[in-house]
């Protein structure tokens, strides 16, 4: 299909696009009870014929399999404050182009777009990759908003992104109650052993490297100032470049609180919360989406030189799975970045859809290149390949 094929695809498509991201917006549902953004692009695909669907959908037969990755799931009080709608709509559309674009050229290649849940908790991709979603993928993308306030004038967004490898666990501390005035050296204090963990967590920041990252917080520490607390619970998340960095700047902040224990006479057990891999991009993906744009006529950027994302996402787990590609374009939002009010003001409104169209547009392109040039397929997967060595450092 010609490029203006798919533009001519996302504009037929573009009033069920603005419903589907009309209703996820104005519905926020958190993890795992995404169900009316569930429904809603279930019901967007079945209103396409010959496209069977289910919370995955395909379409075709033979040859490579590319996949989009839809999520949807909302933040708590904050609502689409980091642009899901955004994600499921564009990741929805660009599907539906690829499809118009197998159908009109006949040829062999799978596309499917996946319902993601639980991005922003504990993470549905992973449980997705245990469950072997993307075996048989030979690419998966998705886009990403962000303030456009982050780009020059008249640039898009960027091919590029790079993402933090975080791993996250919880640490209780059970120590004995007593009255603090009347019996205190009766009690074992487990918020004592809390703190003197949290703040050697302070301590070793000192000697950790610039792009590594701990944070966490006290979840629990007492009922009443006049007992001594038997039981405190904190959640920490450690964040580096790599998933292994991350892992072993991990087991150091663990003996941080092993230390605690021990000095304030506690019990202790950790339970890890899981861990997002570092998202490791494909270069000759984003090489393909820029130079798919500017056929398009609009403009972005490819900085593959510029800092990781201090940030961390589940599609980095899928990137060391399969060819992954996470790109990221730039929404009015009067300067409001992912996660705050200002952004769920500016992921509803109908200036970031029209940003969402343009990009679908070469999410499509680059999605059927793939099925379809196998030159480019074969480069795809060589990049792949020649990461994987880099995945325990």
């Amino acid at each position: 299909m010609a490029s203006a094929g798919f533009q001519t695809s996302v504009r037929r498509h573009r009033q069920l696009l603005s419903e589907v991201n009309n209703k996820i917006f104005s519905n926020p549902e958190l993890d795992y009870k995404e169900f009316t953004a569930h429904d809603t692009l279930v019901a967007a695909l079945q209103s396409q014929r010959d496209i069977k669907t289910s919370f995955e959908a395909e379409f075709g037969s033979g040859g490579r399999v590319v996949t989009y990755n839809a999520e949807y799931d909302a933040l708590p009080e904050l609502g689409h404050a980091c642009g899901h709608n955004l994600i499921a709509t564009s990741s929805l559309g660009a599907f539906l182009a690829v499809v118009d674009a197998l159908k009109e050229s006949d040829r062999p290649g799978r596309v499917r777009l996946l319902g993601i849940p639980a991005e922003e908790d504990i993470g549905g991709k992973i449980r997705l990759v245990g469950e072997g979603a993307y075996k048989d993928v030979n690419a998966c993308l998705m886009m990403h908003p962000t303030s456009s306030s982050v780009y020059p004038e008249g640039v898009l967004g960027d091919a590029y992104d790079r993402t933090l490898g975080i791993t996250a666990f919880k640490v209780t501390f059970r120590g004995k109650p007593a009255h603090a005035a009347l019996a205190p050296w009766e009690g074992v204090n487990a918020l004592d052993a809390a703190v003197a963990g949290y703040t050697s967590i302070g301590v070793l920041r000192q000697q950790i490297r610039p792009d590594e990252r701990i944070s966490g917080i006290i979840k629990e520490g007492g009922a009443a100032a006049n007992i001594i607390p038997d039981k405190a619970v904190l959640e920490f998340g450690v964040r580096a470049p790599t998933l292994a960095r991350a892992k072993a700047l991990e087991a150091r902040a663990w003996s941080c609180f092993e230390g605690a224990a021990e000095a304030t006479g506690c019990e202790f057990d950790i339970l890890p919360l899981g861990a997002y891999a570092d998202l490791r991009p494909n270069f000759p993906i984003c090489q393909a989406f820029q130079d798919a744009m500017v056929g398009f006529g609009y403009q972005v950027q490819n900085n593959t030189t510029r800092a990781t994302t201090p940030a961390s996402t589940d599609q980095g787990n899928v990137s060391y799975e399969c060819p992954s590609w996470q790109g990221i374009f730039g929404i009015p939002s009067n300067g409001a970045f992912p996660h705050t009010a200002g952004f769920a003001g500016g992921a509803g409104s109908e200036a970031s859809f029209e940003r969402c169209l343009l990009n679908i547009e070469g999410m499509a392109a680059v999605g059927y290149r793939i099925l379809s040039d196998d030159k480019f397929a074969e480069e795809v997967k060589k990049n792949f390949e020649t990461q994987k060595w880099d995945q325990e450092r």
